[in-house]
């Protein structure tokens, strides 16, 4: 079955990248999946459903700008068009005090946080300003942590506070092509990064506390909203939450 609407996803292998990727396949989207590993990519594949829209594997290293291109010129070539760019991939640092921080380690992860997702955000503009139907929507991960911070974890929060700006920056000059911008603030998915949490992670006043979490899955079915509302509706910012989650208020 081949659909006339196609979604890029990053980090489309494991996790909430994974359930974005199955959500939008089941409301009528083809799905490029990107991702450095490829096996993971085919299990979300395997996973997706027999007779809805394909979906379509392309290893990609989001820190690497000539890849990214790779990715959306292959994306092009196979569809002609894309509709929406799910920026989801994402990577932390090591979690030490950020006084000793190795500057490489941080350089890492604004490579593929934040540079990473500002030159998709570009590619998918270049395709979407040119297509008839004209437009598209960017969705971009931000985290819990683009409002709030974990102990010890500088660069990660730095990047998603990042995203904010980002984000409302494709969402102003992305008017003029009839482009949207979202952002989708995550806490707490039961994910294989987020899994700890359930174990038990550090918090601000120093004890290590287990906290509650929520299928990735509804993240997915999140998204898939965002993705298929019309082009004169947005939803500029969600945050979706493990309900008890030690967030709101003085946790």
């Amino acid at each position: 079955m081949t659909s006339s609407r196609v979604a890029i996803v990053t980090g489309g292998g494991t996790g909430i990248g994974r359930a974005a990727a199955l959500a939008l396949q089941k409301t009528g989207h083809s799905v490029v999946l990107a991702g450095r590993r490829p096996e993971p990519l085919q299990e979300t594949i395997a996973m997706g459903l027999d007779d809805g829209p394909d979906m379509l594997a392309v290893p990609t290293d989001i820190a690497d700008p000539e890849q990214i291109r790779a990715l959306f010129a292959k994306t092009r070539e196979t569809y002609g068009r894309l509709d929406v760019l799910f920026n989801n991939a994402g990577i932390g640092a090591p979690r030490i005090p950020m006084e000793d921080l190795d500057l490489a380690d941080w350089k890492r992860v604004v490579d593929v946080n934040l540079t990473g997702s500002f030159i998709c955000a570009q590619e998918a503009i270049r395709i979407m300003k040119d297509q008839t139907p004209r437009g598209g929507r960017i969705i971009n991960n931000g985290s819990v942590s683009a409002h709030v911070p974990r102990p010890d974890t500088v660069a990660y929060t730095a990047t998603k506070h990042a995203m904010t700006g980002l984000t409302r920056s494709i969402a102003l000059d992305g008017r003029r092509h009839d482009i949207s911008c979202s952002q989708i603030d995550i806490g707490n998915a039961d994910t294989p990064l987020a899994g700890r949490m359930k174990h038990g992670v550090p918090q601000a006043n120093g004890e290590i506390m287990a906290e509650p979490v929520m299928d990735a899955e509804h993240c997915g079915e999140a998204i898939a909203y965002i993705a298929n509302l019309p082009p004169d509706a947005n939803v500029l910012f969600m945050t979706i939450m493990a309900t008890k989650m030690p967030y709101v208020g003085r946790g």
